[in-house]
């Protein structure tokens, strides 16, 4: 710009046409130095253009070739095309599929779960399904309908699960007594086994392990057996009463159902409402176990059939308690135990009650036992039990006494009163061996001989023996002391003797055909029986090991029944021989009126003086007392009868004939007195009770009034004996007959004087009545 501003632009220009010209004469000359090389070019040029055309006619009609023979590869390639484009969609497609398959899985998983009712598992499935799977393909409309069914499907796995669990607690209810009896088998195995090993703790090191009490057939919370969910909880389990060991009680349940819906319901966030359906129903169960049919007195079958359910029902509870964490708590537990405590003990109490079978009431016992002790095992207390055992062992003894009362009578209503025969050394051991009984004379006697007591004393011996072994066997397993067992067995043994034996005894002793033999065989047995006491105290101190010397020992009364029994039956021997001497004198036949004098004693005295020999005969083995008092009661007696016979107001006159007879007789009976039937009398102490006949009847034979008159009330008086009322009525029955006797023939000249002696004797007795009474 500065060569346009100054002065230099002309010569600017200047030099500026003279450097064109020198670049157009170079380029002149270049273009002369081509110039042939340019016309060659074009005749190049040229020639090929021509042999362009030829080319272009040539790729012309290649093309035509080309397009006429690559027209089916265009068409294979827009196939090709089409291809890739399916191949990239169908890639597409298994992409999205890839995704969706697992959702579709899981779901057909889920409901096959749902079919075959594993309910936990199907609801893990859910979960997973529905937080996993579906939120990466939430998209599609099949997810959302999938989404909207979830909670369906839950509901339906809660119903479904709870259904299961009903039909459980049916199961449950059914077979609770199955499940107690297993329990049960187990703790008489167990306890058969430690007695066992108390008896031999060195024999038989090898021994079966303990069962768990927990143990059962499928505590796996996720278990999926569909055999275990079809059963409900209780397995199929063969009843083999020859297997070597029995089943743990938890064997035979699957609690799984229970476990699902535990767990059903706490992942639902609905554990609460479980528990409380759980305890309510399991309550009502409770109730229903409880309840004792009306009839389960009549069979000891049906007191273990409600034991069996009773343990059944807490056995599964007490394993629900230790499996499953809150489902129920201890103190529900105590609870429903305390419940049942006191229902059972009144159910028992009240059927207890009509069984009258001792054999019954001790089963039962065994069966209180094991119930308690199986209880025991699971935690459970049972002392009420064993304080209610108690009170049926009062029963028990009751039921052994009545038992033994129909004994005892079997025993003397077939006894033969007579004493035992031994015709051999086999036999007197036998007998010996029942009864202690020892006689050194008795044993240097030859066969055969007779020991002095009959059958029912060694029978009724092995009896109470017995009923001691049978009180022994209720106080077994009651975790008695043996001071305790020792009271109980003689408190018992007491009263089968004061009670019950002697109930019977008496009741034979007043039976009404008993006869004297029979009464004079009762107290030779009671004799050797009370004698046997204290080989029976020996006894109940061998089987208790309690010493008799004990303090608070409670000490036998069989010695006094004993006495008691002898006693009554000496009282009745004194009563059947008035009544026999009664039976003779009803045959006595005097004729009061006759004027005969006999010359020998009337025959039915002569009879009854016969009876009384022969049966005082049979006294010899009678203690000497008895025998003695035995036979001065029946003189007195017949002394006395005699006397009422003679004054009896029926007989209105009697001659002296009539008493000469009378005289006889007594004559008769005071011979039989002096013979001493029964040894031990000292002189005429027998004769002592006809006394007041003799003293009488002399008065009268001899007419000897003058001595009785002037020494009556002197202790030397020869009639002492003689009331003057007495003789006042004989006198009376005499003044009209004074005729017919041969002693007054020598005043029959003056009846008058007859009259009056009589008259006057009469009188004096009269004043001397008077005066006694005065």
């Amino acid at each position: 710009m500065s060569v346009y501003d100054g002065e230099e632009h002309g010569r600017f220009m200047e030099k500026l046409e003279t450097r064109i010209r020198n670049h157009d004469r170079e380029i002149e000359k270049m273009c002369n130095f081509h110039y042939q090389g340019f016309v060659d070019s074009i005749t190049e040029l040229l020639k090929v253009r021509g042999e362009a055309q030829k080319l272009k006619n040539q790729v012309t009609d290649t093309n035509r070739k080309l397009q006429h023979e690559g027209k089916e590869l265009v068409i294979a390639m827009e196939e090709l095309k089409h291809c890739r484009l399916q191949q990239r969609n169908i890639s597409a497609t298994v992409d999205k599929l890839m995704l969706c398959l697992p959702v579709l899985e899981m779901y057909s998983k889920l409901r096959d779960q749902m079919k075959t009712k594993r309910h936990y598992p199907a609801l893990k499935t859910l979960e997973h399904l529905e937080h996993t799977y579906l939120p990466q393909v939430s998209h599609y409309r099949f997810c959302k309908v999938m989404v909207d069914n979830i909670p369906k499907l839950r509901e339906e796995i809660k119903d479904v699960s709870m259904s299961d669990l009903k039909d459980f607690l049916e199961s449950i209810r059914k077979h609770s007594d199955k499940i107690g009896e297993t329990a049960m088998k187990q703790a008489q195995q167990q306890r058969n086994l430690d007695n066992i090993i108390l008896q031999q703790p060195r024999i038989g090191s090898k021994r079966k392990p303990k069962k768990d009490a927990y143990t059962i057939f499928d505590t796996e919370i996720g278990s999926t057996s569909p055999k275990s969910e079809q059963d409900s909880g209780i397995l199929d389990v063969e009843d083999e009463e020859d297997d070597e060991e029995v089943p743990g009680a938890q064997d035979l349940v699957d609690f799984s159902p229970v476990y699902r819906c535990l767990h059903i319901y706490s992942v639902l966030g609905a554990r609460e409402t479980f528990e409380n359906y759980y305890r309510k129903q399991r309550r009502k169960q409770a109730r229903l176990v409880l309840q004792p049919p009306s009839n389960m007195h009549e069979t000891l079958d049906g007191y273990r059939k409600y034991f069996n359910q009773i343990v059944g029902f807490f056995v599964v509870e007490d394993h629900i308690l230790h499996t499953t964490q809150g489902l129920v708590n201890r103190a529900y537990i105590d609870e429903l135990w305390e419940m049942a405590l006191s229902k059972t003990i009144a159910a028992l109490r009240t059927h207890s009650s009509y069984c009258s079978d001792p054999n019954l009431v001790l089963d039962l016992k065994n069966l209180i036992v094991l119930f308690a002790d199986t209880l025991q095992v699971y935690g459970f207390p049972v002392n009420q039990l064993f304080d209610m055992l108690l009170e049926i062992r009062d029963q028990y003894s009751e039921t052994l006494l009545k038992k033994w009362s129909g004994i005892f009578r079997n025993i003397l209503d077939s006894d033969n009163y007579s004493p035992i025969p031994v015709t051999s050394e086999e036999i007197y051991k036998k007998v010996v061996g029942q009864f202690p009984f020892q006689d050194t004379e008795l044993e240097k006697q030859p066969f055969p001989k007779k020991f002095p007591f009959s059958e029912f004393v060694p029978k009724v011996y092995n009896q109470i023996k017995e009923f001691i072994y049978a009180c022994l066997k209720f106080s077994e397993d009651l975790h008695l002391s043996s001071t305790e067992v020792d009271d109980m067995i003689r408190k018992s043994t007491n009263l089968l003797l004061t009670r019950t034996l002697s109930s019977s005894l008496q009741n034979v002793i007043k039976r009404k055909n008993i006869g004297l033999t029979e009464l004079v065989q009762i107290i030779i047995n009671t004799t050797h029986l009370e004698k046997s006491c204290k080989y029976l105290e020996e006894f109940i101190t061998n089987i208790t090991n309690v010493l008799p010397e004990t303090v608070h020992t409670t000490k036998l009364y069989g010695t006094t029944t004993f006495k008691d029994a002898r006693h009554a039956a000496e009282e009745e021997i004194y009563t059947n021989l008035n009544q026999k001497i009664d039976q003779f004198l009803q045959l006595a036949d005097y004729d009061w009126m006759t004027g005969d004098l006999g010359n020998k004693a009337s025959d039915y005295l002569v009879d009854l003086i016969a009876f009384l020999r022969s049966t005082f005969a049979v006294f010899t083995h009678l203690p000497g007392k008895v025998a003695q008092t035995a036979c001065m009661s029946a003189c007195k007696h017949l002394a006395t009868s005699l006397m009422q016979l003679l004054l009896e107001a029926e007989v209105r006159q009697l001659t002296l004939g009539a008493l000469q007879q009378f005289n006889l007789d007594v004559r008769e009976c005071e011979q039989f007195a002096r013979s001493g039937p029964v040894p031990g009398f000292q002189e005429d102490t027998l004769q002592l009770a006809f006394i007041d006949l003799r003293q009488l009847l002399d008065l009268f034979l001899q007419w000897d009034w003058s001595t009785y008159l002037a020494d009556y009330g002197q202790p030397t008086c020869k009639y002492l004996r003689v009331n003057p009322v007495t003789a006042l009525t004989l006198l009376e029955k005499m003044k009209d007959t004074s005729r017919k006797n041969n002693m007054f023939a020598q005043f029959r000249k003056n009846e008058r004087d007859k009259q009056k002696l009589i008259d006057t004797v009469a009188k004096q007795l009269r004043g001397l009545i008077s005066s006694h009474h005065s």
